[in-house]
């Protein structure tokens, strides 16, 4: 009975000992899991913030690019900036004169006194 008594007692250590060993791996596997858990949470965060950032930057590039294409409503159409070039070309502004040049040219002709120019 001794040697029985014995023999449940060495099983019962190694039992003990397989269940220390067992609370060192959960432990061990554990802190792994919760190192891992705050690893994926933090780049989960900063996922999280480039996304909220992305959505930032795409709803100001959809306003800028709104804005253009009101812009681009203002534009001239060629048919408007060949009417325009019609007309340019039928007035022919470069032939213009100046008051300057008007005043000079009357000065010159002796039909403008100074006094006409004051008032």
């Amino acid at each position: 009975m001794d040697s029985s008594i014995s023999e449940l007692i060495g099983r019962i250590r190694v039992n003990e000992a397989k269940m220390a060993n067992i609370r060192e791996r959960l432990l061990v596997t554990d802190n792994n899991s919760i190192k891992e858990f705050r690893r994926v949470s933090s780049e989960l965060k900063d996922v999280n913030q480039e996304l909220k950032q992305i959505k930032t930057e795409l709803f100001n590039l959809r306003e800028t690019m709104r804005d253009m294409v009101k812009e681009f409503g203002n534009f001239a159409r060629s048919q408007d900036l060949k009417i325009l070039e019609k007309y340019i070309n039928l007035w022919n502004p470069l032939n213009f004169t100046t008051e300057k040049e008007v005043i000079k040219l009357i000065r010159e002709n002796g039909r403008y006194s100074t006094e006409d120019n004051e008032s």
